[in-house]
């Protein structure tokens, strides 16, 4: 088994309490109120603002050429994949994203991005980086993988682009390029690196699923 799969199999339980949060249920099943999606599209909209910051620190951290370009890669990747989606649900939701972007995050958010850029900023190389970033990436592909096997239904639901864009081919295909990157970047580490690795995998994880349980809560601040 490979390192990152090892650090796959420790999270899994949690990835698995993600799936059966309210606030995923009610995609997979259509009950979802729409104000806690639109709520979870803003706090979205914050987390990947601090998110792509994780990518800057991972090239302050970068030996060389190469992990540059796979954190740059990172970065375009959130800028113009996952961001067209986002912007979808601003527009269908009457947002803009000049209005948004002075909101508080809320708790579990800002919990979350403070652990991570902690993280990235204390980092001893870029290793410790992609850890920090990568349950967020292969996460959301397992769950949405899971969820459109269990609910196919849900292609049929406001929510269809949401869950295409993680469980499609194009994002499998990336998420196991960038995988394949921090696998070998965590090659031939010793056994304290490798557990504290896998430690900043587990809480990242334990984050996401705090960040979800927050989202079946609409936000009280939009109009």
């Amino acid at each position: 088994m490979s390192f990152l799969d090892a650090c796959i199999q420790d999270s899994l339980p949690v990835w698995r309490a993600c799936l059966d949060t309210e606030f995923l249920r009610g995609i997979a099943d259509g009950t979802l109120d729409e104000a806690c999606f639109k709520g979870y599209i803003v706090d979205d909209s914050l987390y990947l603002r601090e998110y792509s910051k994780v990518f800057a620190w991972g090239i302050l951290h970068s030996r060389d050429m190469e992990e540059i370009r796979n954190y740059y890669s990172l970065l375009s990747f959130v800028n113009e994949a996952e961001d067209s989606t986002r912007r979808y649900y601003l527009k269908r939701y009457h947002l803009k994203d000049e209005a948004i972007q002075p909101l508080p995050l809320r708790p579990q958010n800002q919990a979350y991005v403070d652990y991570m850029l902690r993280t990235a900023q204390n980092a001893d190389d870029a290793a410790d980086c992609m850890m920090a970033c990568m349950p967020c990436m292969l996460s959301y592909g397992w769950i949405f993988g899971q969820l459109l096997k269990t609910a196919p239904a849900v292609q049929s639901s406001p929510y269809a682009p949401f869950v295409s864009d993680y469980a499609g081919n194009r994002y499998d295909s990336i998420c196991k390029a960038w995988a394949d990157f921090t696998e070998a970047a965590c090659a031939n580490a010793a056994p304290e690196r490798r557990a504290h690795r896998m430690e900043i995998f587990r809480s990242c994880s334990q984050h996401e699923l705090h960040f979800w349980e927050m989202a079946a809560r609409p936000r009280t601040d939009l109009d």
